[in-house]
C-alpha cells in the first residue's frame, strides 16, 4: 500500500477510546498517528502499520 500524510488509516485492534480510524501525520521507518476518536498521538513501526491495516482511505 502507499501511505500518504494526511490518510486515513483503519486498524485492526482499537485504541481504547473505541476508535478504529487514524490519521497519518509522518510517513518514514516509522509513522506518526493521530487518533480519530481522542486526538491522542503516537509514533508507531512501519512494519506494525502494514501488518495492522484493514482498510486505507485516501485524502482528497
Amino acid at each position: 500500500m502507499d501511505y500518504q500524510v494526511g490518510d486515513i488509516v483503519t486498524l485492526k485492534k482499537g485504541h481504547p477510546c473505541g476508535s478504529h480510524d487514524w490519521k497519518i501525520l509522518r510517513v518514514g521507518a516509522d509513522f506518526r498517528l493521530e487518533c480519530q476518536g481522542c486526538g491522542h498521538q503516537i509514533m508507531i513501526a512501519r512494519k506494525l502499520v502494514e501488518k495492522n491495516t484493514k482498510a486505507l482511505k485516501n485524502a482528497e
